[in-house]
């Protein structure tokens, strides 16, 4: 498949794909000129359907050997390796963002498959002998997980759900995202050719419909599902009916705190630059709010400003641009309303790199902003944003700092910077979040050896370890009572 060549996928159902008129466009959002390729439309008969044909699969799948289910995922890693520059430029068309954070997508989600791969011990049971008899504690399949995957790491998420959902012995239906399914797709069909008929199966469809007859069926045991909090609440009131199990991750709007002992003058602004402005802004656990010392406010302004001058906007097909656009046309429209909101509160708006010189004016491209002195009560502060708007605000001693950064319904992710790193430790504590980092905060700070999730309504149970091999498990208990006399 050549770089530039129009992909066009369909349904995977019970093995086999399944044509489907009704199509959904995948455009560059770099060049709208650009056609990607096109994605079938699956109806909520398609839905039921794949969890009928999954749940057909799931007594001989579970059946497997959890070292035998273990061996399918290092093969589907060894293809996804061997394949892995064909997809990041797939990837990177469809998506919007560079060659260079699409390759790194791919590898990462080589990385989980194989660390998946590695993990059956993670499922072995547990006997104990006790006074009273003998106790096994087994971690049993749920049944038919299904996956809801997000546009903005379409690859790597679905395998943080998909991975350990296989590896546990449930059988998968996965929805696409309606942006960027198709590099995804093409990873999930191979995955599916290596497993028994009916294992895992791809659909498509917009979430009011398809992703409704998912979360509502009597026959899928689990939901797991990576995005926004809104749509995390939806899909919670709609599992209540049946009491799925649920895995939700969710929306993110991570602080980090830069305390007064942190020196500026070595890696911290490069970092941060990084952080806040990977992938276009559109990462669920980047830093969103900066709360800076007022200490370092001259400095950090002129420091953050300067490092990130190398940026350049605009489309990754031209070798110099290190960010590309937004993904789609509402978040781009959402994040231009947030900096809107800003500016009125009488923030300082000041703009961060440069646009590249052949880039497409039609495309989705939003230039990097740090929005200085923003208002703690903002818009941008207080809503998840998923851009390239960095405010920072500057504290005057750490509770203040502390209890700005819990200001907010949520609580994925934060970070705290600090020569101390003892104290560092101790404030991180205090912040709300299931994952708070210390001198770090980017892309590849959470290894998938760590388990992950939040707090408050960042979301429900923990991905990534062993942890997040356990949520597509029933923990059973088979216990056995040697003296019954003494049970009385």
């Amino acid at each position: 498949m050549s770089a530039d060549r129009t992909v066009d996928i369909d349904p995977f159902i019970a093995g086999r794909t399944r044509r489907r008129d009704l199509r959904l466009e995948v455009a560059n959002p770099a060049d709208p000129e650009d056609r990607v390729g096109s994605v079938g439309i699956s109806s909520p008969k398609d839905a039921d359907w794949a969890v009928q044909v999954a749940d057909a699969a799931r007594p001989q799948w579970s059946k497997r050997s959890v070292s035998e289910r273990a061996e399918l995922l290092e093969g589907s890693a060894q293809r996804l390796d061997e394949q892995s520059s064909v997809l990041a430029a797939l990837l990177s068309r469809e998506h919007g963002k560079t060659p260079r954070e699409a390759a790194a997508e791919i590898a990462g989600a080589v990385q989980i498959l194989r660390w998946h791969s590695e993990q059956a011990a993670a499922l072995e049971p547990v006997v104990v002998h006790g006074d009273s008899g003998r106790m096994v504690t087994r971690r049993v399949p749920v049944g038919v997980v299904a996956v809801i995957v997000p546009w903005n790491y379409p690859v790597l998420l679905a395998q943080l759900m998909v991975a350990p959902a296989l590896l546990a012995g449930n059988c998968v239906v996965v929805k696409l995202p309606d942006h960027s399914p198709l590099a995804l797709s093409r990873v999930l069909h191979w995955l599916a050719s290596a497993l028994p008929d009916g294992v895992l199966n791809v659909i498509a469809g917009e979430g009011s419909s398809v992703g409704a007859a998912l979360t509502t069926h009597r026959l899928v045991r689990k939901v797991a599902f990576t995005g926004s909090t809104p749509t995390g609440r939806a899909i919670m009131r709609a599992a209540s009916d049946t009491l799925k199990g649920l895995s939700l991750e969710l929306g993110g709007n991570d602080a980090a705190v830069v305390l007064e002992d942190a020196r500026l003058d070595g890696d911290l602004v490069a970092e941060l630059v990084k952080g806040t402005l990977a992938c276009a802004g559109q990462v669920c656990y980047a830093p969103k709010r900066l709360y800076v010392h007022r200490r370092h406010r001259a400095l950090f302004v002129d420091a953050f400003v300067e490092e990130a001058d190398e940026v350049v906007v605009g489309d990754g097909r031209d070798p110099a641009v290190t960010m590309g656009p937004l993904n789609n046309a509402a978040q781009r429209d959402r994040v231009r309303e947030l900096l809107r909101d800003a500016v009125q509160r009488g923030a300082q708006v000041l703009p961060l790199g440069r646009a590249s010189a052949v880039r497409n004016e039609n495309g989705l491209f939003v230039q990097p902003h740090l929005v200085v002195e923003t208002d703690p009560g903002s818009r941008l502060m207080q809503e998840e944003q998923f851009g390239p708007l960095v405010p920072v605000y500057f504290f005057d001693d750490e509770d203040e700092a502390v209890e700005l950064a819990n200001a907010t319904e949520y609580g994925l992710a934060a970070s705290v910077w600090s020569e101390d790193v003892d104290r560092a430790f101790e404030i991180a504590g205090r912040i709300e979040a299931g994952t708070v980092f210390v001198n770090i905060h980017r892309v590849g700070a959470s290894s998938v050896a760590m388990p992950f999730g939040g707090f408050k309504q960042s979301g429900i149970g923990r991905g990534h370890g062993i942890e997040g091999i356990h949520e597509y498990t029933e923990l059973q208990v088979l216990a056995e009572r040697q003296d019954m006399r003494s049970a009385t």
